[in-house]
């Protein structure tokens, strides 16, 4: 924290501040305005520590302010807490003034822009590192996540393939079967990577769990239950405080009616927004006096995102419109928005709920040919897809 500037240091903390009441102001830079909770081990903590303090004795050392802010990437990245990637650009802000930052800078640049869904900004950042060096591993595997999130699944496959020779075939698999299972063979990508993944007994844990996440989403993506099942519970042996993996899962127990375990995974972890919508969405399905309490704290934080110009929450913000407040052309909004940004089975998913609820057969055609031409394959997506085809004596059937 010494490390922030006392502006800085606001800007972090507006999010958790009181958007309703007057500003407060500090009497003093080292007033604490809030103890944040332990992320990790008390030996990550030792670790940071260590770390902002080498940084302290040596500022212009690139190498220790790389492996501080990369710290602070992944454990953002983790927990979900927005506040790390501000913490990783204070201790890397004089390399990235410069006119030409290291490459190493550049690539964690970009995925800071990536996880602000910045892409066209992060994919600048990753064009000029691979014009330097066309093999920097991280920059062509950032680089195919960005395209694939994008829907350029052509430009993609091509990152994909050029990291073969320059990474472990577990990587290489997870980025060549992801994006060839959204585009026509996702049951062979499935067994393929699932193939890969056994034979990788010696990968790295935090790599393992990567891999089965995405496992676990194509199972469900083909609609094999017991599958995507354990290779969630495998996942969440692994790491049972990922937040991605939380809120997967989560959408996995609520499509297959099992609110009590989305309870039992997410009651002590609701200070992050993405986890508080699943778990107000159980509230829902258990019909719980605690449901409008929790829908209100929403509110207020999708008001104090858009303050903050946040478009990293719009798939979920769509999904609050829709689900808890019932405003169907808000959600439909939103879901638009968040798809100009990314398209994924989720964000597909959300603009066709949306798109049926508003009665709109416009939004609704347009995703169906875009479906159709990429060949994306999701039972869910199907299912969806099908209610919003023209019928003899409709122009849709929306019910």
């Amino acid at each position: 924290m010494r490390f922030l500037s006392f502006v800085q240091f606001v800007c972090l903390f507006a999010a958790i501040l009181p958007i309703h009441a007057a500003p407060f102001v500090p009497a003093a830079d080292n007033q604490i305005l809030e103890r944040l909770p332990t992320q990790g081990s008390d030996a990550q903590e030792r670790a940071l520590r260590a770390l902002r303090e080498q940084l302290a004795k040596q500022p212009a050392s690139l190498p220790i302010a790389l492996k501080l802010a990369r710290r602070y990437v992944e454990i953002g990245r983790a927990s979900g807490d927005p506040r790390y990637a501000g913490y990783a650009e204070a201790v890397l802000a004089r390399w990235f003034a410069l006119a030409a930052p290291p490459v190493e800078v550049l690539v964690l640049r970009a995925t800071l822009l990536q996880r602000m869904h910045k892409f066209d900004a992060a994919l600048a950042d990753l064009n000029r590192v691979l014009k330097q060096n066309p093999f920097q591993t991280q920059a062509l595997l950032t680089k195919a996540t960005i395209l694939q999130v994008q829907g350029n699944f052509s430009a993609a496959g091509e990152q994909c393939t050029e990291l073969q020779a320059l990474t472990q075939e577990l990587i290489c698999a997870h980025c060549l079967t992801s994006v060839q299972g959204a585009t026509g063979t996702l049951r062979d990508s499935y067994s393929a990577l699932n193939a890969v993944l056994e034979r990788s007994s010696s990968a790295p844990a935090d790599l393992h769990a990567w891999v089965s996440i995405t496992l676990a989403e194509m199972a469900t993506r083909l609609g094999a239950i017991e599958k995507a099942d354990a290779h969630f519970r495998t996942t969440l042996a692994i790491d049972s405080s990922d937040q991605y993996l939380l809120a997967a899962y989560s959408d996995f127990l609520l499509d297959n009616h099992r609110p009590a375990d989305v309870v039992a995974l997410l009651r002590d972890k609701t200070r992050i927004d993405p986890l508080l919508l699943r778990y107000t969405l159980t509230l829902k399905a258990t019909r719980s006096p605690a449901l409008q309490r929790q829908i209100g704290a929403l509110a207020e934080r999708f008001d104090a995102s858009r303050l903050r110009s946040d478009s990293v929450h719009l798939r979920e913000e769509a999904r609050f419109a829709l689900q808890l407040q019932g405003d169907t052309q808000r959600a439909l909004g939103l879901a638009q928005e968040n798809w100009k940004i990314q398209k994924e089975p989720a964000a597909a998913r959300i603009l066709f709920e949306a798109a049926i609820a508003a009665k709109d057969s416009h939004a609704a055609t347009e995703l169906r040919t875009w479906l159709a031409r990429c060949k994306l394959e999701d039972v869910a997506l199907t299912r969806l897809s099908a209610r919003t085809e023209p019928h003899p004596s409709a122009a849709l059937a929306y019910m």
